[in-house]
Parts: structure tokens; C-alpha cells; sequence
């Protein structure tokens, strides 16, 4: 029998206190959701209801009719297989649905057909909360960590924001993200990394609460985990406090009561839980899963709880009145004040209150590109790494809330803001707008999607080799249709010495297999220039930036066609685009220079070349087919792409039998000219593949 079921099973609900009817009505909801489903975890909802209670009816700051107020608290289930937990409480405090343009629908955000309805197909009630698709939910969180990534993000947010727009006479910004996590998410490395930078930046407006119930989907988590957690925490930079018993509201109260009190640290509140009543099915297991659970647990748990045995999805009668009025009732007036407070805020500081209003709407500044650079033509060059550098800096002087950093490569990836007041993110300088994330990747990534759900527009950068240890995140932000920027440099085996493990082959296709993820990869300056323009115009889709190392020619644009056509994914770049060309030469990023070398050797013999840059699969392929084969014509299918990284996927532009000249294997260490010579990208080469190539078609 759970610790957790005191409750007397010959009291009726009827007898039972509010609270305890209220905990228990998310425990049955819970429980009924998933035995319908006949798939979900119970075990989250059972063991946290008592805190979710206390929390959300007596701390949060949550007004139910206006569930994108600003300075609302943030709510994060970062165990998010424990859905139904949020979502009996999102029905029982009444949170009403807004639309995508935060306009009411007059529904509720989940109603109680939402919830008979859990992971079924096209509810609001998914397996796994996700954004944008449930009111109330604020991030997405599938794989375990990632919501504790994501608060980090979302309370630093809120500094920088209050750090930038508080003024003595209007706090507009003193919001708190609260979060319930697990022993999945201790155990997984992103938490650690997050936690770590949240305590060195002394974030206290943040509270984990750990759900210490000792059990994981294979066992009892001794199996694998011994951690002293809160002694990991403490030595973190957190304030640790201990609730013995997740039953008791009287202890959870006191230890919410002291995060509200710490203001020079983040919280951990480890609260001692028992997974659940009868969910024992295999010998040393306690699984919480759909699959392990029966008609007979419920039946039995609800004779416990003292809850009708034969009543399924039972609100008792005022039970969703009274946890809705002590929500709304603690959080209507302080939203109101709110809007007060920002309607004398917009007459006093017009400026900032319109930088809050675009940063709400997702609206850039009038006039945030006039400052872009020009690139004249020159045939040694920039890095589109060193060309990216001065359109983001020109980018941020006129986006005040463009804000981000990199994982402690900044002079290498040519990230930092360099202008006089952008100053550093640190627990000493909360305005500051060059964050410094260390060496985080993974964290980086969850926090930068954090700060997107909190109204800033961010970026994170790193080594293009090294998105692997940021795909979750990266792949999230596509899910939830949020604008970070991904700048990945050191796009190539342009690497060179530093050999097979810095070199990325695989990590372009890996990138473009996201879907609504838009992944560039520019030839020169000037399409760095319009890349980042694309990526900034975006409102509900991330861009990654894949940019170069070495120099790149930059391209006389008179002679060759703008830069500009970059906007849609594709474009010719050389060649009359009125002319059937007899070979058609495809590259991207660095390899475009090759492919023009080509073009003019061909043009040069009287053969009819054309070259496409092709920096974005995922613009290219949004074109309409009429401009799509404007560009590639179907019916010549003399083709060489170039492109130095993994061969997976060009087959849709070259055809099966189109050349390739791209890597099969992992790099080498050696100067660049030695990689390019040993692994084809040389101009004879490309052009050996494109006569090939003509020869083929003829004959």
C-alpha cells in the first residue's frame, strides 16, 4: 500500500476536506484517463498531486482568463509522461483557451472531454504536454530534461527582462517558473549542465521540485542511480530543502514558503514520494505505466481514496469551483495591477513598452535591417563565420531583445555582440545580452528555447560537429514552432587540422531531415547577409546557420545573380536562366566557388553550364513546382552536385545517376588544400564529373 493513500476508506468524498477532495479528484481523473487509454503514467500524478494542489491553489501567480499574462508564473512539467497531472489542473483551475493570436475561443483550455479523450488523436490532451497545441502548457517537454533546460531559459528570461525594463515605479517583470521534475531527469545529463549554469547566475526566481519516488521504468532506481541529489545541488550553488512525506501540504507550504524567501539562489524542494497503489506487477517493479495498469488498480485505488468505485472522470460537485476561485482569485488582481501599471509604464517610457509589445506579438522593430552590411567582391573573401559576426552585431544594435551566446566558443564562432552597452549575462549583470553558456551544448539548447517561450529572441552557436549534443533542443524548437537561431560554424572538413573528430560529414543531413527546421548554408557574405535576414522574418519556424571557417570568395553579384534569391532556398545563380543548359552544377556554402570555377572552364569551351546555389532545402522545396523547375529543369538530367559533407539525400536534386562529389568517409588531419586534393573538391575534378555527365546523357 502507498505512503502516499492515507486517506480513510470508509470516508466519503463527501466528508473529506477541500484540499483532500481537490488532490484526490487529480488522482482519479488521472488514474480514469489512463486506464481509458488504455496507455499513459499514473505514477507522477499520484505521488505529486498534494504539491501541484498547494502550488497552483495558494503560490502561483496565474490569472485563468489570461493565461499569456506576461508576469504569470511559469508552470513546467519537465515529467512530461505525467501529462494527465497538468492537465487535471489546468480543467480544475478553469484556464480558458486562447487562439493562436491570443484571442479567447471561449472553450476551456481542457475541458473534461478533453481528458476522456488523453493521447487520442487530434486532443488537446497528448501523451506529452506540447506548446501550442494546449492553453497553459508552456513548453514542450518529451524527452526528460529538456523542461528542466527549458525553465532555466524561461528564469533568465525573466531577469533580463526585469534587469532591462523595471523601472523604480513599475516592476513589470518579477515572475517565478516553477518546476516538477524526476529521477529521470537528474539522471539525464541536460538537467546537470542547466542546473550548474542556474546556480553559477544565481538565478532565484527558480524552484525545481524533485519527485523522489525511487522509480524508473525498469525498477526501483538503485539499480542504476545512487546520487546524493540534494548533495549535487548544494554543491551546484542551490538552496536544498526536504519534504519527508509528499502527503504533507503543511510541509510542501513551508518549503514554498522559503523558496519565496531565498533572493540569492535557485531552490530544489526534494519531496520523498511513493509511486503508487497497486501498480506492482512485476517482481522489484513499480511501473506507472498504462500497460501494467487495470481496471482492478483503479477499483482498488479508489476504494482507498474512499472515491466511488463505479464513477468514472468524477469532479465532485464544487470541487472545480473552489480550486478555480483560488487561483483566480490571487491572480485576477495582480494581472489587473498589472495591465495598470503598464498603461502609465507605455505614457512614461513609450519606447520600451513598444520594445514589450513586438517582443509579445514576435514583430521586429521597424526598420531592424537598415543597418545589414554589403559585401563587395573579392576574391579572397570572408568566412561566412566572420561575415555572420557583423550582420548579427548590426542585427542586435537595432533588435534590443535579440539575445544569446555561445558554448564557450564565442571568438570562434564570431557570436559575441561587441557594441559598447551589450555587456555580458552574469549574476552581477542581468541586462547584459552576450550570454556565456560554457561548455553546455546540450543545456544551451534548452535554455535558448526557454528564452524564446519568454518573449526574447535568442541564438546559440557552437561547432556544426557538435549539434549532436544539442539535436533534442534543436529538434524541439521545430516541434513547438519557436524562432531560435542555431549558428553552427566550422561547417566542414574546411576544418582541417584538427582532423576526423571536429570534421562534420553527416550533421547536414542530419539538420535538414528536421522538419520545419529551415537549414542554410551560405556560399558568401552576401548570402550570410540574407540568411540571417530569412531567419530573423520568422515567426514560428528556428533557422539553423551552417557557416565556414575559411574564407570565401565573395562573388561579384553584377556578374552573378543577387544574393537575394537565397529567399527562396534556391535559385541560378550562373547562367542565363532563360537557357537550356547542357549540365547543371548544384553546391552549397564553401563548394559554390568550385562549382563556379567549373561553370567558367565549360563556359569557356562552349558547353552551356549552369549553377544553382542551393543553401536551403527546406525554402526550396516551400517554392511552387512552376519556380522549382525553373531552376532544375526536370528534363535536363545532367547534374553534379558539390558539397563537402554526406551524400544522403541529394539523390531528389542530381537523380540516381546524377554525380556526386561528396564525402563517403570521416575526415583527416591535414591543411585544408591537402583534405580538398585527397577527397576531390577540385576544379578538375568537378569538371571530369560534369563531362562525364554530358557524355552520359548524349550517348
Amino acid at each position: 500500500m502507498s505512503a502516499l493513500l492515507k486517506t480513510p476508506t470508509d470516508e466519503s468524498t463527501s466528508q473529506k476536506g477541500s484540499a483532500q477532495l481537490a488532490i484526490d479528484t487529480i488522482r482519479t481523473l488521472s488514474m480514469d484517463a489512463v486506464l481509458k487509454a488504455h496507455s499513459g503514467h499514473v505514477g507522477a500524478p499520484l505521488g505529486l498531486a498534494p504539491t501541484a494542489y498547494a502550488l497552483w491553489t495558494e503560490f502561483m501567480r496565474y490569472d485563468p482568463s489570461a493565461p499569456d499574462w506576461p508576469n504569470r508564473d511559469r508552470f513546467v512539467l519537465s515529467v512530461g509522461h505525467g501529462s494527465m497531472l497538468l492537465y487535471s489542473v489546468l480543467h480544475l483551475a478553469g484556464v480558458e483557451e486562447i487562439d493562436a493570436h491570443g484571442k479567447k475561443t471561449g472553450q476551456p483550455a481542457v475541458s473534461l472531454d478533453d481528458i476522456k479523450q488523453f493521447r487520442q488523436l487530434s486532443s488537446k490532451t497528448p501523451g506529452h504536454p506540447e506548446y501550442r497545441m494546449t492553453t497553459g502548457v508552456e513548453t514542450t517537454t518529451g524527452p526528460l530534461g529538456q523542461g528542466c533546460g527549458n525553465s532555466v531559459g524561461m528564469a533568465l528570461a525573466e531577469r533580463w527582462l526585469a534587469a532591462r525594463y523595471n523601472k523604480p515605479d513599475a516592476p513589470l517583470f518579477d515572475h517565478d517558473v516553477f518546476v516538477l521534475c524526476g529521477d529521470g531527469d537528474m539522471m539525464e545529463g541536460v538537467a546537470s549542465e542547466a542546473a550548474s549554469m542556474a546556480g553559477h547566475l544565481k538565478l532565484s526566481n527558480l524552484c525545481w521540485i524533485y519527485d523522489n519516488n525511487k522509480v524508473s521504468i525498469e525498477g526501483f532506481t538503485n539499480l542504476t542511480f545512487s546520487d546524493d541529489v540534494a548533495e549535487r545541488f548544494r554543491a551546484y550553488g542551490w538552496k536544498t530543502l526536504h519534504v519527508a512525506d509528499g502527503n504533507d501540504l503543511g510541509a510542501i507550504r513551508e518549503a514554498l514558503t522559503e523558496f519565496r524567501a531565498t533572493d540569492d539562489r535557485p531552490t530544489l524542494i526534494v519531496v520523498d514520494t511513493v509511486i503508487g497503489y497497486g501498480l506492482q506487477k512485476q517482481q522489484g517493479t513499480a511501473s506507472a505505466h498504462g500497460e501494467a495498469f487495470d481496471a482492478d488498480d483503479v477499483k482498488g485505488a479508489k476504494r482507498f481514496y474512499g472515491w466511488p468505485e463505479d464513477q468514472s472522470f468524477l469532479v465532485p460537485d464544487g470541487v472545480a469551483e473552489a480550486f478555480h476561485a483560488a487561483v483566480s482569485e490571487r491572480g485576477r488582481p495582480l494581472r489587473e495591477t498589472w495591465e495598470a501599471d503598464f498603461a502609465r509604464y507605455a505614457k512614461a517610457y513609450p519606447e520600451l513598452a513598444a520594445q514589450i509589445e513586438a517582443m509579445r506579438a514576435g514583430r521586429l522593430p521597424e526598420g531592424w535591417d537598415k543597418a545589414l552590411p554589403s559585401f563587395e567582391p573579392d576574391a579572397k573573401g570572408v568566412a561566412s563565420r566572420d561575415a555572420g559576426g557583423k550582420v548579427l552585431n548590426a542585427i542586435a544594435e537595432t533588435v534590443p531583445y535579440l539575445v544569446g551566446g555561445s558554448a564557450d566558443l564565442a571568438p570562434s564562432n564570431k557570436t559575441k555582440l561587441g557594441f559598447a552597452d551589450a555587456g555580458s549575462f552574469g549574476p552581477d549583470n542581468y541586462a547584459g545580452r552576450n550570454l556565456h553558456f560554457g561548455i553546455r551544448e546540450h543545456a544551451m539548447g534548452a535554455i535558448a528555447n526557454g528564452m524564446a517561450l519568454s518573449y526574447v529572441r535568442s541564438y546559440a552557436s557552437t561547432f556544426l560537429v557538435f549539434s549532436d549534443y544539442m539535436r533534442a533542443p534543436v529538434r524541439l524548437s521545430a516541434i513547438m514552432e519557436i524562432p531560435v537561431v542555431w549558428v553552427f560554424t566550422h561547417d566542414s572538413i574546411g576544418v582541417g587540422e584538427d582532423g576526423p573528430t571536429h570534421q562534420p560529414i553527416e550533421h547536414l543531413a542530419n539538420l535538414r531531415a528536421i522538419p520545419g527546421l529551415n537549414t542554410i548554408r551560405p556560399c558568401d557574405a552576401n548570402e550570410t547577409v540574407e540568411a540571417w535576414r530569412v531567419a530573423m522574418e520568422q515567426t514560428h519556424e528556428p533557422t539553423a546557420l551552417v557557416l565556414s571557417r575559411q574564407p570565401l570568395p565573395t562573388l561579384d553579384r553584377t556578374k552573378y545573380a543577387p544574393a537575394s534569391g537565397l529567399k527562396r532556398g534556391g535559385y541560378v545563380l550562373a547562367g542565363d536562366p532563360n537557357e537550356t543548359p547542357d549540365v547543371i552544377l548544384i553546391g552549397t556554402g564553401s563548394e559554390i566557388a568550385l562549382c563556379i570555377e567549373t561553370y567558367e572552364s565549360l563556359r569557356a569551351e562552349g558547353i552551356k553550364a549552369r549553377v544553382v546555389s542551393l543553401p536551403s532545402w527546406e525554402l526550396y522545396e516551400k517554392q511552387d513546382q512552376a519556380y522549382r523547375d525553373s531552376v532544375l529543369p526536370p528534363e535536363i538530367m545532367a547534374r553534379v552536385v558539390v558539397e563537402q559533407a554526406g551524400s544522403m539525400g541529394w539523390d531528389r536534386y542530381v537523380g540516381a545517376k546524377g554525380a556526386k562529389v561528396t564525402m563517403s568517409t570521416f575526415g583527416a588531419s591535414a591543411p585544408l588544400a591537402k583534405l580538398q586534393q585527397k577527397f576531390g573538391f577540385t576544379a578538375e575534378a568537378v569538371l571530369a564529373k560534369a563531362k562525364e555527365q554530358i557524355a552520359a546523357r548524349k550517348g
